[in-house]
């Protein structure tokens, strides 16, 4: 079902920013078990700790992950990644979709926004069980 409303189009949009993502213990462990390198490494070479929180370095712009082939990380990437842009805020206001909607080209935007909202729901159920 995800597929039928979004197809990453690996543009990395979503990468840019000086922000990053907080990653919690699992986020944190499946990254090093991507990258395969110690947990000391990993934190040296790639994370920050801001304000008691351990999020992905930031390079030129966007995450340390982001290159022209897309995502260094893609398989160990933390579970925000994994649901952008898929995210519940959508639900909540069509002003959301529409913003997620114009910065990333992987929504399917051939669907009302009811029509995708329930599709959005269906899936957010499915994974959520």
């Amino acid at each position: 079902m995800r597929e039928e409303i979004f197809a990453c189009a690996r543009c990395g949009f979503c990468c840019q920013g000086e922000s990053t993502v907080s990653l919690d213990k699992d986020d944190q462990e499946r990254m090093q078990s991507a990258l395969g390198i110690s947990r000391s490494e990993m934190f040296e070479r790639f994370l920050r700790v801001t304000a008691g929180e351990v999020q992905m370095k930031t390079v030129d712009g966007h995450c340390i992950f982001f290159s022209s082939e897309g995502c260094e990380v893609h398989e160990g990437r933390p579970w925000r990644c994994r649901q952008w842009p898929l995210h519940p805020a959508i639900l909540v206001d069509e002003a959301n979709f529409i913003t997620i909607a114009e910065s990333c080209p992987g929504l399917n935007k051939e669907y009302s926004y009811a029509d995708f909202s329930g599709l959005l729901r269906q899936y957010l159920a499915s994974v959520s069980n």
